[in-house]
């Protein structure tokens, strides 16, 4: 193999331009599963929050690596991104609801769900991600690979972050379930399917779906708790006042 043609290429100014904008396609695309990781780790203990993001992205990336070879095909098919669509507004709803339902369970087998959950949700948002990437390497096998471990670095940067804001700010949780929301409403509104039947919805359309799905999730979880959840004990008043998000039946607001 010869090394130093390949070292040649890298330091070619058309390969510097071209790795920079993955790196920037990463930066901008990578948040919403940066959300994801955030939302799946939260309620694991410190250690094991390290190793969920950690195992969760790089598990992640290889998933891209395998998706830039179908990934355009996939988008094509008819149902693909509606029922991707359907699946993040399900991990959303799941992510929203955290520790209110099987507690003891989530402790034993956290660490396995989050990584599942992280990687099930990553499998469905990287379509569009990674033909941005695809794209921007020209098809260029070291560029794309480059690119795509890039992303790991950045999207754990991003997870610790998000995280340690909504151990901070719960309210960021409803925050993250909404652009979830968000995401699904996007698959959802460009599926081929979808869009013949919709006749080709213009942006108005897509939007409305998109915000109509972000508030749906949020609103659905809150029903299912108020229904659901074991009515909460009386609390004192001066208790309920020093959390500035509480509200009742929900604990995380």
């Amino acid at each position: 193999m010869d090394f130093s043609h390949i070292f040649s290429n890298m330091m070619s100014a058309s390969f510097l331009f071209a790795l920079l904008n993955i790196i920037f396609i990463n930066i901008i695309l990578s948040g919403d599963n940066a959300v994801v990781i955030a939302m799946a780790v939260r309620s694991l203990p410190d250690k094991q929050r390290q190793q969920g993001i950690i195992w969760g992205t790089a598990g992640a990336v290889i998933l891209r690596i395998g998706l830039t070879f179908v990934a355009a095909k996939l988008l094509e098919v008819p149902f693909v991104k509606l029922l991707g669509g359907v699946l993040i507004l399900w991990i959303a709803f799941k992510l929203l609801l955290g520790d209110s339902d099987e507690g003891k369970e989530k402790q034993i087998n956290g660490l396995m769900q989050a990584i599942g959950t992280i990687l099930m949700a990553d499998l469905v948002m990287s379509l569009d991600n990674v033909l941005g990437v695809a794209g921007a390497s020209n098809g260029n096998m070291l560029l794309l690979l480059i690119g795509l471990a890039t992303s790991i670095p950045i999207v754990v940067f991003a997870s610790k972050l998000i995280t340690r804001l909504m151990d901070r700010f719960p309210i960021i949780v409803v925050l993250g379930a909404a652009i979830l929301g968000r995401v699904a409403g996007e698959m959802i509104a460009t599926d081929p399917w979808m869009a013949r039947t919709l006749h080709n919805p213009g942006h108005l359309v897509a939007y409305s779906i998109q915000a109509a799905l972000a508030v749906g999730v949020v609103v659905a979880a809150k029903l299912w708790v108020r229904h659901h959840a074991p009515q909460p004990a009386m609390v004192p008043a001066g208790e309920i006042a020093g959390n500035p998000f509480s509200v009742e039946g929900w604990d995380i607001l």
